[in-house]
């Protein structure tokens, strides 16, 4: 169990995982997906399914679990909120070929997730080409009422995006720790990696200020059934 870091607050129970982005409440949820009660809508980012398989393309060995593993974090969080949309926010396959390579069984696991909503497969910088034989449809980005949802982020009002992998480095006691977060203003949004291979970079990295535009945005760090949110600036450099 994560222990608070110091200075960080937790989320009151009440508002429990709330971060509001353009004046939209959202549901940062400690398994790292995001909801939208309003619309009913789930976003995960970078899953990178069919990481290990790349790999041990090129000689590196990981363990092939990695989809299957992915995939059954994110049924959990389909039974806790019974999305009726699910946005995949690119990155989803860590190659154009990942999703030729996925097993039987985690193909019929990813049908399943789908059955009864809509599901769209936003491009990313690993798949920039629509995959075959794994339901959804594809977009570059998709706007829904005041939001934009898109793979890599530009800074534009109202967006949540990927991308990034962010991860907060902190202080507990003496010692450091670093876990994966959202990074967020009121403005914007940067989704953690959700991918069970996924690495991290740490928000003190210029690529967050420069979306930013300043260290005044909130990691709000993935804890035990709660957010820890403490200021960027806060945060420790590698």
């Amino acid at each position: 169990m994560i222990s608070r870091p110091e200075g960080a607050r937790p989320i009151e129970r009440a508002a429990a995982g709330e971060i509001v982005v353009a004046g939209e409440a959202l549901v940062g949820d400690c398994d790292g997906v995001l909801y939208w009660p309003g619309e009913g809508v789930l976003a995960v980012a970078d899953l990178h399914l069919e990481k290990g398989s790349s790999f041990a393309g090129r000689g590196v060995l990981l363990p092939p679990y990695d989809t299957a593993a992915t995939l059954g974090r994110l049924a959990l969080l389909m039974t806790r909120y019974a999305p009726r949309v699910v946005i995949a926010l690119g990155d989803s396959f860590h190659d154009d070929d990942g999703a030729g390579r996925i097993a039987v069984a985690d193909r019929a696991a990813l049908a399943a997730l789908q059955r009864g909503r809509d599901w769209i497969w936003i491009a990313g910088n690993h798949d920039r080409r629509p995959a075959n034989g794994v339901g959804g449809g594809s977009a570059g980005a998709i706007a829904l009422g005041g939001l934009v949802f898109r793979h890599e982020p530009t800074g534009a009002e109202g967006e949540i995006a990927g991308h990034l992998h962010p991860v907060a480095r902190v202080s507990r006691r003496g010692h450091t720790m670093s876990r994966r977060c959202f990074a967020a203003d009121r403005t914007r949004l940067i989704m953690p990696a959700f991918g069970a291979f996924a690495g991290g970079l740490n928000v003190r990295h210029r690529a967050f200020a420069d979306v930013f535009g300043t260290l005044a945005f909130t990691a709000h760090l993935l804890g035990e059934g709660r957010l820890y949110a403490l200021a960027a600036s806060r945060c420790l450099r590698d």
